[in-house]
């Protein structure tokens, strides 16, 4: 099992969120940054809203760092670890654009861009940037299928049903032969789509009990690709830096792995920034011991 983070101050939502990272900015980014890199965690995260209206703040947080600047500023400042979007919502982009921006990011750092997606639930927001939301789903699946021939390609090539292109040249485009592409969600619907266009799924806000039923019935009734990923977010993290955290943590990674997570995404509760760092730190020794 890998792990990844949920990166910290990025985002802002009370019902995750540290008191501490209220004030927090590219300071204290850069050092969890540098300091995931060093330990060796897979990837740092960050997720896409461009605004958020102001009666749905107090579901879906306020703050929403854009994924593209922030990972560019942490693909600066690392060599080794994964610079994952988790998610971007793909309806509001045309993939070949999409393809052009993220792969110039994985020619940057060197490879390292995973490319988390989703279809997107914020109707007002859709409103807001003039992208129809009524039947997203289909054009989300043509738009997956125009990103794969997309990401990585000099001269692209695709005609589906609602989007297609030829003729055209993308340079710089992505390094890695195959760029891994996430899929969030939270619905049985979304495991599917991932198991046939993508490379993982990574949920988001869904109970263990939860996951187990959509996984089990997914692995009856769906081919599973080999490799696949299962990206999976427990709530919380017991702190590994006392003994009664490492016990429990020892038993949380035991729980995930039997539900078939592959990669873990850990958010961290932090009285400061020095805290979230002794957190990382000793949980990677707690790890390599589980």
């Amino acid at each position: 099992m890998r792990f990844g983070l949920l990166t910290p101050v990025v985002t802002g939502h009370a019902a995750h969120g540290s008191p501490w990272e209220e004030s927090a900015g590219p300071a204290e980014i850069s050092r969890i940054a540098v300091a995931a890199d060093r330990l060796g965690y897979h990837h740092l995260t960050c997720s896409e809203h461009v605004a958020i209206p102001r009666e749905a703040v107090a579901a879906r947080g306020s703050r929403y760092y854009d994924p593209l600047a922030t990972l560019a500023f942490i693909a600066g400042q690392t060599s080794r670890i994964r610079l994952a979007t988790h998610v971007v919502v793909l309806p509001y982009h045309h993939p070949v654009a999409l393809a052009k921006r993220y792969g110039t990011l994985d020619r940057l750092s060197g490879g390292r861009l995973v490319l988390g997606v989703g279809v997107g639930t914020l109707e007002e927001e859709f409103a807001l940037l003039d992208v129809p939301f009524a039947g997203r789903g289909p054009r989300y699946e043509d738009a997956l299928r125009a990103l794969r021939a997309a990401l990585g390609q000099r001269e692209p090539r695709y005609a589906g049903s609602h989007h297609r292109f030829d003729g055209v040249v993308v340079d710089p485009h992505a390094v890695q032969p195959h760029v891994p592409i996430w899929l969030g969600g939270r619905t049985a619907r979304s495991l599917r789509r991932a198991l046939t266009l993508a490379d993982g799924w990574a949920p988001f806000g869904l109970p263990p009990d939860r996951l187990a039923a959509l996984i089990a019935t997914a692995r009856k009734r769906c081919a599973w690709p080999r490799p696949f990923d299962v990206v999976l977010a427990p709530d919380t993290v017991p702190d590994p830096t006392t003994v009664a955290g490492r016990t429990a943590l020892a038993a949380l990674i035991g729980r995930y792995r039997t539900l078939g997570a592959t990669i873990l995404n850990l958010r961290f509760t932090a009285r400061d920034v020095v805290h979230y760092l002794d957190q990382m730190d000793a949980f990677i020794r707690s790890s390599s011991t589980t």
